[in-house]
């Protein structure tokens, strides 16, 4: 009798914690909203603002500074490829401008 008291109770217990489990509240977003950097779709032909270089590449926002960062690709691709190298080579970002968004608001 005193095994059968501590089975149910232990079994009690358990299904309790995982109701308390499935139950809770969880956020999933598949999509987070707290991005820093928004990447444009697609490549575009990047110039550096002091005309010495004009490459293909990719854009991305700072959404918090305003600032737009060109991601040169070398290709039109959306990544970067060297063709004269077996590693896979790194983009260095450079300043394009930015765009002022205290003042959109």
């Amino acid at each position: 009798m005193r095994v059968d008291l501590y089975t149910k109770v232990i079994l009690t217990l358990i299904a309790g914690l995982l109701l308390a489990l499935v139950l809770r509240p969880t956020s999933v977003e598949a999509q987070s909203s707290n991005q820093d950097l928004y990447f444009e779709p697609g490549y575009t032909q990047l110039r550096k603002p002091d005309g010495t270089a004009s490459i293909q590449g990719k854009m991305a926002i700072d959404m918090k500074t305003g600032n737009i960062w060109g991601f040169p690709t070398g290709v039109e691709g959306p990544y970067p490829v060297n063709f004269t190298d077996t590693k896979p080579p790194t983009s260095r970002p450079f300043l394009l401008g930015k765009f002022d968004l205290v003042a959109a608001k």
